[in-house]
């Protein structure tokens, strides 16, 4: 007789430009390890391959023109890709998920960002996702200043996103603000402002509360 594995759980990492949250992945990925946890590790835009050419198209810097819609269109179109092809199996066979980015990011650089009505996410997300959600996201919180000036120091020209006003990144910032709130029981807020440690440190009593639950 087969049994059905456990779903695995979907955590999601979220925040601005220069929050550090992409730099907290492989140590996450390490924690979930260390309490005998098969996870993979993946991204938004991206994740699987036809998502990964929708996620050139949609950072490259000389697509300027792009209008908000069509941008909102393709991170679903990638999204929609990403889920069939890397999330769902996965969370199906009982691997848990890291992902650097979701639908929560939608809902901030489209939705608070780009103008565009919530609404018309939230019909989307019904559409690609049905019911499926994440399980916890982390959202790491910064002054959009500090973040931006993080993003600078990087290596390599800025991507689209990257290029934009720091009026837009405070916009992203409440908007993902409003949905910590909204959402208490999905969200753990991490100080991302904090020294490299005590942000690591910030995730693993997160995440520990929730595979103490789980």
């Amino acid at each position: 007789m087969t049994t059905t594995p456990k779903r695995g759980c979907f955590i999601t990492l979220e925040g601005i430009e220069g929050a550090g949250k992409s730099s907290q992945v492989a140590p996450l990925a390490q924690l979930l390890q260390e309490h005998g946890l098969d996870c993979v590790t993946t991204r938004e835009p991206g994740g699987a391959p036809i998502a990964e050419r929708l996620r050139e198209v949609l950072l490259d810097p000389r697509n300027t023109g792009m209008s908000g819609m069509t941008e909102l269109l393709l991170m679903f179109a990638a999204r929609a890709e990403h889920l069939a092809q890397t999330i769902c199996p996965a969370l199906d066979a009982g691997i848990w998920v890291i992902c650097d980015r979701f639908t929560d990011a939608t809902y901030a650089y489209q939705g608070g960002g780009r103008g565009i009505n919530p609404a018309q996410i939230a019909q989307l997300e019904m559409l690609v996702q049905g019911d499926l959600r994440p399980d916890l996201t982390l959202l790491f919180d910064v002054p959009p200043r500090v973040g931006l000036a993080r993003a600078r120091q990087r290596m390599g020209a800025a991507d689209r996103f990257e290029q934009e006003t720091e009026a837009f990144f405070v916009a992203i910032r409440r908007v993902y603000q409003e949905r910590a709130l909204a959402h208490p029981q999905r969200y753990c807020v991490i100080d991302a402002n904090a020294a490299l440690a005590e942000v690591t440190q910030q995730v693993r009593q997160c995440v520990t509360n929730v595979l103490l639950m789980s």
